[in-house]
């Protein structure tokens, strides 16, 4: 009797034994959070990168209008930097800065950029980093 008993409780496992039907779903299920913050975090490096060569295109474009002659003034700078700069969302603004100094005689602008771009990821949050880069312009006599 115990071991008929033992047989028919036994029968369910043996029945399921060799079934893989769900194995696929069940592993897709584990690995997807995985993968989409792979490609959400692809997605979102991308932009950081796209925004950040906007950045350095606009800062560029404004040591350059520095170097013209007859001497621009800063606005000019400023404006030539927000005409180049590409690839930013609405909060990242970048703040740019102007320094005026000389070496040897020859006067130049510091023209300095600081940039936080906003990284989110899918399931967690990145603390903010801060990106500053600089250019030294030589002014015109």
């Amino acid at each position: 009797m115990i071991r008929r008993l033992s047989r028919l409780a036994g029968a369910p496992a043996r029945l399921l034994k060799g079934d893989r039907s769900g194995a696929t779903a069940a592993e897709f299920a584990l690995t997807l959070p995985v993968w989409a913050m792979l490609i959400f975090g692809f997605f979102t490096m991308s932009r950081v990168y796209f925004g950040r060569a906007g950045v350095l295109n606009g800062l560029g474009e404004a040591a350059r209008v520095a170097t013209l002659w007859p001497m621009r003034p800063v606005s000019d700078m400023q404006a030539a930097f927000n005409q180049r700069t590409f690839g930013l969302i609405g909060s990242e603004a970048p703040v740019l800065t102007f320094a005026d100094g000389a070496v040897n005689g020859q006067a130049y602008v510091d023209i300095t950029v600081t940039y936080t771009p906003q990284i989110d990821l899918l399931f967690t949050t990145v603390t903010p980093v801060t990106l500053t880069y600089q250019r030294r312009a030589f002014r015109p006599a």
